[in-house]
């Protein structure tokens, strides 16, 4: 498959990722955003959207752009991957607003469409080391995986808590 047609169908997924999330906080009041919905359900909205920041950034970093996230952010939204004990903090003051998580996402997105666009097979192509490189072995497959499956799992997250909150389904008014 041509290069163009991988990135193209990797973006659309990524763009539909990105309107699924301003649909799934929306209707969420600020002071529910750092809400934990129970056990098991801890990466309220303000942690989800967060942590999508961080990913995009280093989906950037991995396309040899430069991470760059608002100070602070990196400590309270990046995690190591399953296996980090470390649980979203439920203190809402710690927490950037909605409209900042927001507008952070899609400044992040957009850096990752644009950088994406540009790499050519030089980068992509090339092996990288990484966590599941056994799984997604060349930079392609991380990024398609940081855009797609992450994104898609955290995203899944936020659903099952919309639920336990008793909102309705983002997907339905999407």
């Amino acid at each position: 498959m041509e290069l163009q047609l991988i990135k193209d169908l990797v973006l659309k997924h990524y763009y539909f990722n990105l309107k699924f999330a301003e649909k799934s906080v929306e209707d969420v009041p600020q002071e529910l955003m750092s809400k934990g919905a129970g056990d098991g359900l801890e990466n309220h909205p303000s942690f989800t959207i967060g942590h999508l920041v961080t990913a995009s950034a280093m989906t950037v970093e991995d396309l040899g752009g430069v991470y760059e996230v608002p100070e602070g952010w990196k400590n309270l939204f990046q995690r190591k991957g399953p296996g980090d004990p470390r649980r979203p903090d439920p203190d809402s003051s710690l927490y950037p607003s909605k409209e900042e998580l927001m507008t952070e996402l899609k400044k992040q997105h957009a850096k990752v469409t644009d950088t994406f666009q540009k790499a050519g097979k030089d980068i992509l192509l090339n092996s990288c080391k990484w966590r599941f490189e056994k799984f997604f072995p060349t930079t392609l497959d991380l990024v398609t995986f940081m855009c797609i499956g992450h994104e898609n799992m955290h995203l899944s997250q936020l659903s099952a808590w919309r639920r336990a909150m008793k909102f309705p389904s983002a997907l339905a008014i999407l």
